[in-house]
């Protein structure tokens, strides 16, 4: 008979509970503070769900009546500067953080009243939820995207599992910059089946970030039971076995869920951290409305009846009552002051229709329609004291044959000299002398602390890359093949791609992800893409496509810059090329939205990307047609030199397009649509394109080949265009 030995976790796994002797050692003040908030919270949903039943909501209004108590004792540890992020049922966090911090010291609410500031903040935040101007996002975010900094509120989500991989990145720039604080992500049930969730709390417990995953666990999906999607209902167990220490706790005890919180603090001062708490919650009504799972056949009255017997708000008062902190006339005075505050909030982002006692918005307080687009992107003004170079400024300068592949390293290790901000990680960056492909060698030698290795999760370290950038950090993460951009693409599309515009425009998201492409190699259909065409469907992302190392110094050192995320296309095949740079130079920058002519002609133009610049050169020179060839290198929406192009083709009156990816995933259609609409009458004949056939490059060699566009494709098209003219 084999030995069979049973395994438990290595870390703490605990369950807390808590007994009237527990409420009795907690501070009564701050019990009458914390009974305060949650009635704050419940009256300013219940007037919600008021408004939405009206029509005055847009939208989801995800209610959180029932969960209150946890969120209030999650928030009776955290302090002005931690950072905190939500799902998109996240308004009683949210509002308890805006309104910790305006609230006074010694605030006490059964003899203080309100301060102007509290019901301003009470009031933004409605006037959020409804969409209007003045919310903390200018309307641009409502009830499941919030995000207002300077509170710690640093953006919530409404893809589920979307926002723990943010606090991690967080917590990681807390850690490397040395601020003594903490992230806190409160996620539901659901999130915790879902890949995000997990990787960010591996990613975390691997780099001990200081950060809180808190998991509302209300046993319940829109209708779906959590038994019914997992074995295993016990949530904290995620943490328990990826060893992460973790708290299991009634989250309608408010001091049960106030000691979880210290407690989970306190590991993180002496270990570290992270931390997951799992507080066993109940929402009271459907999942965005005031129905109830009984009138949807979902759930049954006598469940309900029981889980309200239970209610956290109920329990506390009842406790308080017990205590004798609180008796009829101070509920009376706590009742007054919260409901007063949100009425007052609520006839601020209303008024009456005249001739009617039916409710309305204001036409005042909505954002102005032609302000729709502002904000996606920053005005680049961070790059104005930046030293930039062109080609044509090689001249006259004493320069050094670099390779692309060296010049990558060597710049990113002079910008990291001159900004302690910039990190480096992805998979394998650490090790190998430089990573797979040597990119971060000098890396590895002089910033082994600023180099993280992450696990194959390239949507949750993506995410990371998120939170990291907006909590101070200028994190540049490697994706090893652009396929893997799809795995990750959640966040390039949820999250860095709209961040932005989705939270108000007015803060930056500096995110450099770099990614390899290899559609050469005979690495197969699923390492051999090129993903331009999927950051340039999201207009919140810059992207640059260099072909040789000045341009990757220039393009490099613009990104770590740059305030907005920016990918570097970079292609495999360009490393072991060589090319002039300043010779002892790398901290030049090269423009965005300005492309390169790198061969003059007159026949016709040629816009090409990556490995097609050298190929069309090559072409224009073998065929001896007199192309003039265009590196477009900023590939995005935003960045493509129209100018240039627009006088190239006003010279030759012909034009094509040359990529080497798939027809299906190519830049060109968008591109030759833009040029019809801006220069049709400059054109002498349609807009050609070459790029590679439908199937995506296999491992066969001469499949491989046959997959992606040639210098022969090339000099094909191009013959084309110009034996007419």
């Amino acid at each position: 008979m084999p030995k069979r030995k049973t395994l438990t976790p290595d870390t703490l796994w605990i369950e807390l509970e808590t007994t009237m002797v527990d409420w009795k050692k907690a501070d009564p003040d701050k019990l009458v503070q914390w009974y305060c908030q949650m009635m704050l919270v419940r009256r300013f949903e219940e007037k919600l769900l008021e408004l939405d039943k009206l029509g005055l909501i847009h939208g989801p209004a995800h209610a959180s009546i029932g969960q209150e108590v946890g969120a209030v004792g999650a928030m009776s540890v955290l302090t002005k500067d931690d950072s905190m992020n939500g799902t998109h049922r996240a308004h009683h966090q949210v509002l308890l953080k805006l309104i910790t911090a305006v609230t006074p010291d010694g605030f006490d609410p059964l003899n203080d009243d309100f301060t102007d500031e509290m019901n301003d903040t009470v009031y933004r935040f409605m006037a959020e939820i409804m969409g209007l101007e003045p919310g903390f996002c200018g309307g641009r975010g409502g009830s499941m995207h919030m995000r207002y900094a300077e509170a710690g509120v640093m953006g919530t989500s409404a893809i589920v599992g979307g926002n723990p991989p943010h606090a991690a990145g967080y917590a990681l720039a807390d850690k490397v910059l040395g601020r003594d604080r903490v992230s806190v992500a409160f996620f539901g049930d659901g999130a915790t089946q879902n890949g995000a969730s997990y990787e960010a709390i591996n990613i975390a417990g691997a780099h001990k970030l200081p950060a809180i995953f808190f998991i509302e666990n209300n046993m319940m999906g829109v209708s779906t039971r959590l038994e019914e999607v997992t074995r295993e209902v016990r949530l904290s167990s995620r943490g328990a076995m990826l060893g992460v220490p973790s708290i299991r706790v009634d989250g309608m005890d408010i001091v049960a869920v106030n000691l979880a919180m210290q407690e989970a603090r306190k590991i993180i001062r002496e270990e570290g951290g992270p931390v997951v708490i799992e507080a066993i919650v109940f929402r009271h009504y459907h999942q965005s409305s005031d129905k109830l799972g009984s009138d949807l056949g979902y759930r049954t009255k006598e469940e309900e009846a029981e889980w309200w017997a239970k209610d956290g708000v109920l329990r506390t008062e009842s406790r308080l009552r017990e205590m004798g902190l609180l008796d009829d006339a101070k509920f009376a005075r706590i009742e007054e002051l919260v409901s007063g505050s949100v009425q007052s909030a609520a006839d601020l982002v209303t008024e009456t229709k005249p001739g009617s006692n039916a409710l309305q918005i204001p036409d005042r307080l909505w954002p102005d329609p032609k302000t729709v687009d502002r904000g996606i992107l920053g005005d680049l003004s961070e790059l104005q004291d930046c030293a930039f170079l062109d080609h044509a400024d090689l001249a006259g300068m004493e320069t050094e044959k670099v390779k692309l592949v060296t010049a990558a390293s060597e710049v990113i290790v002079d910008a990291m000299r001159r900004d302690p901000t910039i990190i480096i990680y992805g998979e394998d960056v650490h090790k190998m002398s430089g990573g797979v492909s040597g990119m971060t060698k000098g890396v590895i030698s002089e910033f082994p602390d600023r180099i993280l290795p992450m696990p194959i999760a390239e949507n949750g370290f993506t995410g990371v890359a998120l939170g990291a950038a907006l909590n101070g950090l200028r994190p540049v993460a490697e994706i090893m093949f652009g396929d893997f951009c799809f795995t990750a693409a959640d966040q390039i599309a949820h999250g860095a791609g709209k961040a932005r515009h989705m939270f108000g425009g007015d803060f930056p998201v500096p995110v450099v992800l770099r990614v390899r492409i290899s559609p050469h190699t005979g690495y197969g259909s699923q390492h051999s893409c090129d993903p331009s065409a999927l950051f340039d469907l999201f207009p919140g992302w810059r992207i640059f496509s260099p072909t040789n190392a000045f341009d990757y110094i220039g393009m490099m050192n613009a990104a770590l810059r740059c305030n907005d995320p920016v990918a570097i296309i970079e292609h495999t095949g360009l490393y072991q090329k060589s090319h002039e740079v300043p010779k002892g130079r790398r901290d030049f920058c090269i423009p965005f939205g300005k492309a390169h002519i790198t061969r003059q002609g007159a026949a016709c133009t040629v816009l090409a990307t990556s490995t097609m610049v050298e190929a069309s050169v090559k072409a224009a020179n073998e065929t001896g047609i007199d192309a003039e060839v265009i590196d477009v290198r900023n590939t995005d929406y935003h960045g493509v030199d129209w100018d240039t192009i627009g006088a190239s083709i006003a010279k030759t009156g012909r034009v094509m397009i040359a990529e080497e990816t798939a027809g299906s995933m190519a830049l060109a259609g968008r591109w030759a649509g833009e040029i019809q609409e801006r220069f049709f009458d400059l054109l002498d004949y349609e807009v050609l394109r070459v790029t590679g056939g439908l199937a995506a490059p296999t491992v066969s060699r001469v499949l491989n080949t046959a997959a992606i566009a040639s210098k022969s494709d090339v000099a094909e098209m191009m013959t084309r265009l110009t034996e007419t003219a």
